[in-house]
């Protein structure tokens, strides 16, 4: 079974929301200090890149 372009994106979108809500939740539960508040941002910063991978789905 082959993967097409879509596919790859599809995989991708969902890596990356999972790994985004992982360093949100790593931010929110495991630091209390600054570092927690960089793992959330560059949580929410995994999420953006997904939306972007989503919404290229059908277009390349």
């Amino acid at each position: 079974m082959g993967m097409n372009k879509n596919t790859v994106l599809a995989w991708a979108t969902f890596i990356m929301i999972f790994v985004g809500l992982a360093l949100i939740a790593l931010g929110a539960f495991r630091y209390d200090e600054v570092a927690g508040w960089g793992f959330a941002s560059v949580g929410i910063g995994f999420f953006a890149i997904a939306w972007v991978f989503n919404a290229l789905k059908g277009r390349v």
